[in-house]
């Protein structure tokens, strides 16, 4: 029996083989999976797969692949209480939650991946992050082996980061919401270019359904919802993180360079950085399979037959441009198993 190609299992469609792979399709069964891959010199928790670039080389160890199913939900007056399973897909879950009438994850709609991805990187679009209705997860801790509630506010949740992706090791098993009730008023649009689409000012209330559907437009036309038909949507998303610099940094950067406050510091619009850096969308290293998306200048996509070498290089190229030009250094969004970029 040959051994899983992780390229098949991940949305940019590159990465080596498995030494071995364990699907796990119940909550109880997950914790046997992963409880024996603790004990694995490497060990990989594998969802949606996207937002993850493989090396080549591929992975020698256990890869869990986390297909749990189930929901339930607890509605009172003020809100609903959901409690999901890991392996669940993100953006049907959105779906269902809006079709419900439960408010909080329409701006997240079209986000690829799992449940039990979300809370890692606090995936967050359109003025929302995961951060604003998260209430706590189940979790399976790799050094003591215990199951156990973790409250979100012990997850230390920021941009694009928690204590699951810097270091706390072990697989979330079940992720709890709390969500709000849409009523007769709708939900406060918070993100300008989202007003500015739906025609309406900045808080204004819009209904959910609304919402969803203009996010899954606006995503789409920056080839962020994923098509099999189309190599644009073959990424891992957004490949870079937003910089956050220092008041003084920003200060030296051109004045048209789109910023906004981040606490006592400055975030930076990590396109505006590339685009005016030089590379833009489209363009792929000569000879190479990977290339910037033609619709979104952050997301590094497989044209058909990339290597993970390839999106290493062009992400390489794309930090150095940026780094030489404005003295930006670029921090890659995906996980990265294997050496490939820095």
């Amino acid at each position: 029996m040959s051994e899983p190609v992780l390229a098949d299992l991940t949305t940019l469609r590159v990465g080596g083989p498995a030494a071995r792979l364990l699907t796990a399709t119940t909550t109880d069964e997950l914790v046997v999976h992963a409880s024996e891959a603790f004990d694995d010199h490497e060990w990989l928790v594998l969802g949606g797969g996207s937002n993850l670039l493989v090396a080549d080389q591929g992975f020698d160890g256990t890869v869990v692949l986390v297909r749990t199913t189930g929901l339930d939900a607890d509605r009172d007056a003020d809100g609903v209480t959901v409690r999901v399973a890991a392996g669940e897909p993100w953006d049907p879950f959105v779906a269902t939650t809006v079709a419900n009438g439960w408010t909080g994850l329409e701006a997240l709609s079209g986000i690829p991946g799992t449940v039990g991805a979300s809370p890692v990187q606090n995936i967050g679009a359109y003025g929302v992050e995961l951060s604003d209705v998260l209430t706590r997860v189940e979790f399976l801790d790799a050094a003591t082996g215990e199951r156990a509630w973790v409250p979100g506010a012990e997850l230390a949740l920021g941009y694009r980061t928690s204590t699951l992706k810097r270091g706390r090791r072990g697989v979330v098993l079940t992720v709890e919401f709390r969500l709000g009730l849409a009523g007769e008023h709708g939900v406060p649009v918070r993100y300008a270019q989202l007003a500015g689409s739906l025609g309406v000012s900045l808080g204004a209330l819009v209904a959910p359904t609304t919402v969803r559907d203009e996010v899954l437009r606006l995503r789409a036309s920056k080839g962020m919802v994923l098509d099999a038909d189309d190599p644009d949507t073959w990424s891992a998303g957004s490949f870079f993180t937003n910089p956050i610099v220092s008041q003084a940094f920003a200060e030296t950067l051109p004045a048209e360079a789109p910023r906004w406050p981040a606490g006592s510091d400055v975030k930076l619009s990590a396109a505006w950085l590339i685009e005016h850096a030089g590379v833009h969308r489209g363009y792929a290293v000569p000879g190479s399979r990977a290339a910037i998306s033609s619709k979104h200048t952050l997301a590094l996509t497989n044209r058909g037959g990339a290597t993970a070498a390839q999106v290493a290089e062009l992400a390489r190229f794309v930090q150095v441009t940026v780094l030489n030009r404005f003295g930006v250094s670029l921090v890659p969004e995906p996980v990265v198993v294997g050496d490939l970029v820095g």
